[in-house]
């Protein structure tokens, strides 16, 4: 939450010029208080649906402890889902009907599994776009992440991903590029973000359409940009919502299909994820599943216990600051009300 200028204390003005939000005495008697409501569209697939939603909704809740936040998630149709899942979603989610009736402030899209050669063959393409049509209208700022900032560039701004040859999976370093950027306040200059794709969105074309790129990577390419107001979408290539053991459960799912044969080689372990400790657990395991598998034995257990202990979070930090920037942005471009369909009742 911003500083109020109560005072004519020289700090103040001092602060302001350093890019810290600071507002006027008369600023903040005439600024109303609300909470947020900030949507969730969750289009993961159902094996990572809840835990897509947690990592978002704690990532929201534990950015500001002074504001109110509340959180709406969502799905859209065409995506494929269990009946469980289904039950779940029935029984906890809202419908985009409901969700427009009442109205948000942000929306964060979630990525999704992709199955067909281009995005706008996928099932869920129309009603993201029904989704996306929506929001530029009426809510302030959307958060994309990852597959979502893939499908709305192209949707937005006709920019197919590009194949990188191989899967990009593991921890990076990164630099911010724009440092007096409002969403890159007060946030480390250097830091990392886990990413795990097998495409991406590069410089060059985004910054043709306009966008602008606040945060990049030597290895990684561009992890973060925003549209061309600056605030109203904001595109993450990667994943700062990641638990510290995400990338320890995609390795293990991988490891487990190599075993059930629906892969042909063993998986590579995240890059710059494991310690060297972790690392020589991870490859003993690997050698003693390829025994176990030459000899026709029982696979051994995967070591996930041993494994856990040792790892490191060392971008949750600065995910946090950021989305609370962006979140405070989204704050002061509100309106008291929130916005909402001239003709709805609800």
């Amino acid at each position: 939450m911003p500083l109020v200028e109560h005072t004519s204390l020289p700090a103040f003005e001092k602060l302001r010029q350093r890019g810290e939000k600071v507002l006027t005495l008369k600023q903040a008697l005439h600024q109303d208080i609300r909470e947020l409501h900030v949507g969730l569209l969750n289009m993961m697939p159902d094996a990572a649906l809840i835990a897509t939603e947690i990592q978002f909704m704690r990532l929201v809740g534990s950015c500001n402890q002074i504001a109110q936040f509340f959180v709406h998630p969502f799905t859209v149709d065409g995506l494929e889902r269990s009946s469980e899942t289904r039950e779940y979603i029935d029984n906890y989610y809202q419908s985009f009907e409901e969700i427009k009736a009442m109205g948000l402030d942000a929306l964060i899209i979630t990525g999704a599994n992709v199955t067909n050669p281009s995005l706008d063959q996928e099932p869920f393409w129309e009603p993201l776009r029904e989704v996306i049509n929506w929001a530029e209208e009426s809510v302030t700022s959307v958060l994309c992440s990852c597959l979502a900032t893939h499908a709305l560039v192209k949707l937005l701004y006709h920019i197919d991903r590009k194949p990188m040859g191989g899967k990009l999976w593991g921890v990076y370093p990164h630099r911010i590029v724009h440092e007096e950027h409002p969403l890159l306040r007060d946030i480390n200059t250097r830091f990392d973000v886990p990413h795990s794709r097998f495409n991406a969105i590069h410089r060059e074309p985004m910054e043709r359409a306009g966008l602008t790129i606040l945060i990049e990577s030597e290895v990684a390419g561009v992890h973060m940009a925003v549209s061309p107001d600056q605030y109203s979408i904001v595109y993450f290539q990667g994943h700062p919502e990641y638990d510290t053991n995400s990338l320890l459960k995609e390795y293990k799912r991988e490891v487990r299909r190599f075993v059930a044969g629906e892969r042909s080689d063993y998986p590579p372990l995240p890059e710059h994820y494991f310690n060297s400790d972790a690392a020589a657990i991870a490859e003993r395991h690997h050698h003693a599943v390829l025994k176990a598998l030459a000899k026709d034995k029982e696979v051994p257990a995967f070591p996930e216990a041993h494994l856990e202990p040792l790892l490191d979070n060392t971008w949750r930090d600065t995910a946090k600051s950021i989305v609370n920037n962006w979140l405070g942005l989204v704050y002061e471009q509100t309106d008291f009300e929130r916005p909402r369909p001239q003709n709805q009742s609800a």
